[in-house]
């Protein structure tokens, strides 16, 4: 599976008038992992996938599933599954209808379509109305349509929207399992607690253009810096010692301070050997979010106002 589930965007552009949408986008996504598309509004993300699937032309550049345009693809639901837009459904139909619609147009039969429905966890609503589902329900449904091919790839924009808590543990548990399987899992998403727990991998883009591809353990791993935390109710004795021994001391808050340059071990023996006492001494662990927000800093085409105060 490994070939074919592969797909690799070079030097991307594309405008919408005089706006740059993408500028020289490239990057490649693998078999057996799960891969996070983060960026700002207005970074590229959905025009990117649209790209890959075949919606969108571009200026220069081109976009392969398994080696090939997607317009080039004979029956396109095996090789590369998508979802989009939950609400691209028609309402009147019930939800096995909806794709019983879509598997006879690809040649698949109706027990494939019995068993995505499973595979959701849609077997108690798929004999209803489509337009009677909350838009968590219409995720499911549009992921089980995405499946139905069984493909190697799977584009997904902002699968989380909508679901409730266990929804979301079921979608992150059943993604991870799916590029377990040797399928590589392209996930658009801005919630980073659930990349942080689900994504192997993370492509970040920015103003349309590359910002980082790399994997979510050497990107936090980074963002961390070595930094250590330290609380203790002699502040400034406790950095007077780690400055003499080459630190980086820098005051969190009355008891506690950011120490950078020696590792937590050394902060410790160092404490010990002059007798500052000290409540906890932990390494800091960036989370996923940190470590977006310091790499789209310069990317983020609207920020919001700093607050100001209402007049009286």
């Amino acid at each position: 599976m490994s070939d074919e589930a592969t797909i690799e965007v070079r030097d991307l552009h594309k405008r919408f008038g005089q706006t740059v949408a993408l500028d020289g986008l490239s990057f490649t996504v693998r078999p057996g992992q799960v891969t996070g598309f983060v960026g700002p509004n207005g970074a590229g993300k959905s025009t990117t996938m649209r790209v890959i699937l075949g919606l969108d032309a571009v200026e220069q550049g081109s976009a392969l599933i398994g080696g090939r345009p997607y317009r080039s693809l004979r029956r396109p639901l095996s090789r590369v599954g998508s979802l989009l837009d939950a609400g691209a459904l028609h309402p009147s139909r019930s939800g096995r209808n909806h794709l019983l619609w879509l598997a006879h147009s690809q040649g698949l039969s109706a027990r494939r379509v019995d068993q995505v429905v499973e595979q959701a966890g849609l077997q108690g609503i798929a004999r209803r109305k489509a337009g009677g589902y909350s838009l968590g329900m219409r995720q499911r449904l549009g992921l089980a349509a995405a499946m139905l091919g069984d493909p190697p790839i799977l584009l997904l924009d902002e699968p989380f929207n909508g679901l409730d808590p266990e929804g979301i543990v079921w979608m992150r548990g059943f993604l991870r399992e799916l590029a377990a399987q040797g399928r590589a899992v392209f996930v658009s998403s801005h919630l980073m607690g659930e990349l942080q727990d689900m994504a192997d991998h993370l492509v970040v883009i920015g103003r349309g253009r590359l910002v980082a591809d790399t994997s979510v353990a050497e990107l936090l791993a980074a963002a961390s810096r070595g930094l250590v935390r330290l609380r203790t109710a002699q502040p400034a004795q406790a950095a007077t010692v780690l400055s003499e021994a080459g630190a980086t001391v820098v005051a969190g808050g009355p008891d506690t301070l950011t120490v950078s340059g020696l590792a937590s071990e050394r902060v410790v023996e160092l404490l010990g050997q002059h007798s500052v006492p000290f409540a906890e001494v932990s390494v800091h662990r960036a989370s996923l979010e940190d470590a977006y927000m310091e790499l789209t800093r310069e990317a983020v085409e609207f920020r919001a106002a700093a607050a100001q105060e209402a007049p009286r």
